[in-house]
């Protein structure tokens, strides 16, 4: 899959970033789609934010609600995943 060489543009110094804003707000530029797979294009977008943070927003909703980890959350999250932690969401 080709990833795009661009990066969020650092947001205006005044707004917040927070767990629930609106995705249109983080831009649009700098989202990638790195589950992608047969599914109809319904998959999680991410994209990594200047202050290291990462947002995921549903790809079908662009819109919608972004959800924001820390480095650390995701790293656990992707460590739990590839060691069969998260299995049972998809019995």
């Amino acid at each position: 899959m080709e990833r795009s060489k661009t990066h969020a543009k650092p947001l205006p110094r005044a707004q917040r970033i927070y767990n629930g804003m609106p995705s249109r707000e983080l831009g649009s530029e700098g989202w990638h789609k790195p589950w992608s797979g047969g599914n109809g294009g319904n998959c999680l977008e991410a994209m990594k934010l200047a202050d290291g943070r990462i947002a995921v927003r549903q790809s079908t909703d662009p819109d919608g609600p972004a959800l924001i980890y820390t480095t650390d959350e995701m790293n656990a999250f992707i460590q739990g995943a590839k060691a069969g932690d998260a299995d049972f969401l998809l019995s």
